[in-house]
């Protein structure tokens, strides 16, 4: 790791904020450049943690971020409504493991199905290329809902759960609402053809194919 990011790391997290201003103040700006250039390349990466790409995601389709921890990943306001969202950000950087436009919910219930369902909520599914975006879909909650319910009727088949027990894994494949008429094409990157062998084929020809 570039060793000034690892001092700026340390500071932020023990030192005072006047030791990491002076940390700061010393630095060129081409260095404080290179080094914020290090941060985002491995955050944007992190195989752990998608929060610098469901940002991304966010603020290119036109969503602030929620405060709240459990809740919806963003918002905006449209007339006479606040649109909610979802966001579902994939990043690759093998041809091995090709971005498909597909995604999921993890420790899904009836609860939150319902809530969603009932909600006026957007899914938008990104997809990044060693933390590069090449695409943003949009498309309503209700293009997937028959696919999310019918895994938790598998999993919970008499309707009922105990407390802690969930559906480990609410998943959805572009399949499942490539023929939603309300499915749009956000982002798409001018260098599409460069990401090409990252992408699933047919995926490819659909981001091809449709207009922003």
């Amino acid at each position: 790791m570039n060793k000034n990011l690892q001092e700026i790391i340390k500071l932020y997290s023990v030192g005072s904020s006047q030791e990491l201003q002076s940390f700061l103040d010393s630095l060129s700006k081409p260095t404080l450049m290179s080094t914020l250039i290090d941060f985002l390349t491995i955050y944007f990466n992190d195989k752990n943690s998608s929060k610098l790409r469901e940002l991304a995601t966010l603020y290119i389709a036109g969503y602030e971020p929620m405060e709240e921890k459990l809740g919806y990943n963003g918002y905006k306001l449209t007339v006479g409504a606040q649109v909610y969202c979802e966001v579902k950000p994939a990043n690759t950087n093998s041809t091995k493991r090709k971005l498909n436009g597909g995604g999921s919910f993890n420790d899904y219930t009836f609860e939150r199905f319902e809530k969603d369902r009932n909600q006026n909520l957007n899914i938008l599914v990104s997809g990044f290329v060693n933390g590069k975006l090449v695409y943003i879909l949009e498309f309503p909650f209700s293009c997937i809902c028959d696919r999310i319910e019918r895994q938790l009727k598998r999993k919970f088949p008499k309707g009922e759960r105990k407390p802690g027990e969930y559906l480990r894994s609410a998943s959805f494949t572009f399949n499942d609402y490539k023929n939603c008429a309300d499915l749009k094409v956000i982002y798409r990157s001018d260098a599409l053809g460069r990401f090409s062998k990252y992408i699933n084929s047919r995926f490819l020809s659909f981001l091809k194919s449709r207009e922003i």
